[in-house]
């Protein structure tokens, strides 16, 4: 089904149609529950809740916040039906606490425990149903966009990379087509021949979408061709255009530095940075005010068992490449690093304490950075900053690693929800095509996505170390 671009972000529609069904389940779950409370009698329903439709609103809101933050609209899901229905216990849960505390500020949203009960009730087994369905949809052959990728080498070969479901959730690669004078990467089960002419294939193979993937094009593109596929209405996408669609991130091992010169995106235009600065200072103003009790709790739990110093100042690299003191609880012992050599915090890590261990694996550890943001020099989301010792090796090895410092470092990121945490060059490497991708489209409704979605991370653990 493809993908639209929402506020810059690339978003797939199949989700789109997902979250639009589920909210027209969400409420109706909540007139079904009435109807059913008081026995379809459509004035008692008036005569004790009032307006209902308000109430559904605010209902179905709260519920589609709490999937969101459970993972549930994740762009790759890689978990089956069981954890599925964990997660929707998990939201639905989350979400029942939250209406009872709006009931608790605002009477005029008051549904009565047994209507909210037997509306969550409704709302599972529905949102449940409604997941089967989707999964079983986007399995369906007729219903997948069909792609056909124009080439058989290195750009392509990186498309034969997404292998999972999740990566090709609601698309069909049919095949790859070799050109003149290739030495095709591609197994040869994968290959396909056009025969009679590209357009005919297309037309007769119901191909949706032709994605450019050659090395080389010069010489080998079929221009003629691919324009008469397009004035057909067929999409034709290059191939690093379809990864930051389908993937959301950039390719750089593939990357040519024109794509990044005529690619849209890479506003820095003054109102998105006034909103972006503003929410940074709200957001971090609430969340210092309702993590204040666990901040006393780490500070009393540190001296208890090694004593001062509380807080950890670390030098980093944040935007345009000016270096900064990042501040965090001390989670290592107090001679983590007495050579004064930089080393990658590893699974197990020794110099981890007890408490810093849990302190890490909640994140409660970074909170201190709620002072960073607060100064201007980091922001709510953007690309973690690293040390400058990492940041010199790393401009050595990655391309276009000097452009993740485009933007504000952030306390979380787009990298921190795609990718586990990682330890090597590699996941460097990986993580850095996330940030790109932040750093091109980032906007305040992407940072919102990205807030609710780093709670699935908070609450899991994911990528603690």
């Amino acid at each position: 089904m493809g993908t639209v671009r929402f506020f810059n972000h690339h978003i797939k529609r199949s989700f789109l149609v997902l979250a639009f069904c589920e909210s027209v389940i969400l409420f109706s779950s909540l007139w079904l529950a009435a109807l059913i409370r008081f026995m379809g009698n459509y004035q008692l329903i008036q005569e004790n809740l009032g307006l209902l439709w308000p109430k559904a609103i605010i209902y179905t809101a709260v519920v589609v916040i709490a999937l969101i933050a459970s993972g549930l609209y994740r762009r790759h899901q890689r978990y089956g039906l069981a954890g599925i229905f964990n997660r929707l216990i998990v939201a639905m849960l989350v979400a029942g606490t939250l209406m009872a505390v709006t009931f608790y500020f605002i009477p005029e949203f008051h549904l009565g425990r047994g209507i909210l009960v037997l509306s969550i009730i409704i709302s599972t087994c529905a949102l449940l149903l409604s997941r089967v369905f989707f999964l079983y949809l986007m399995g369906l052959q007729g219903l997948q966009r069909q792609l056909l990728i124009l080439g058989t080498e290195k750009r392509a070969a990186s498309v034969n990379t997404l292998r999972r479901r999740s990566d090709r959730l609601g698309i069909d690669i049919v095949g790859y087509a070799p050109l003149p004078g290739e030495i095709p990467l591609i197994p040869k089960e994968q290959l396909v021949e056009v025969g009679g002419g590209l357009q005919e294939y297309v037309t007769h193979g119901g191909i949706d979408e032709i994605v450019i993937a050659v090395d080389e094009r010069r010489g080998r593109l079929p221009y003629k061709e691919l324009l008469d596929c397009r004035m057909a209405g067929v999409t034709v996408t290059d191939v690093l255009d379809f990864f930051e669609q389908t993937a959301g991130k950039l390719k750089i091992d593939i990357m040519y530095p024109s794509w990044l010169l005529f690619s849209s995106g890479f506003h820095h235009h003054f109102l998105r940075q006034f909103t972006k600065r503003l929410f940074d200072i709200t957001a971090s103003v609430m969340l210092l005010v309702f993590c204040s009790p666990l901040m006393l709790f780490a500070v009393i739990a540190i001296l208890r068992e090694s004593g001062r110093p509380v807080l950890y100042r670390q030098r980093r690299v944040g935007e345009n490449g000016q270096s900064f003191y990042i501040f965090k609880f001390r989670t290592m012992s107090q001679d983590a690093e007495a050579d004064g050599k930089a080393r990658w915090a590893a699974s197990g890590d020794p110099r981890i304490t007890p408490v810093g261990r849990w302190l890490r694996r909640t994140r409660i550890d970074e909170l201190p950075q709620i002072f960073n943001i607060l100064w201007g020099q980091m922001s709510f989301v953007g690309p973690r900053p690293k040390r400058p010792e990492f940041v010199e090796t790393l401009t050595k090895e990655l391309p276009y690693y000097e452009e993740r410092h485009r933007v504000k470092p952030g306390l979380t990121g787009w990298a921190q929800i795609c990718y586990p945490y990682g330890s090597t060059e590699k996941a460097a490497f990986e993580k850095l095509q996330y940030d790109l991708y932040y750093v091109k489209n980032y906007s305040l409704f992407l940072d919102l996505m990205i807030l609710l979605q780093t709670v699935e991370v908070v609450v899991l653990g994911k990528g603690a170390r």
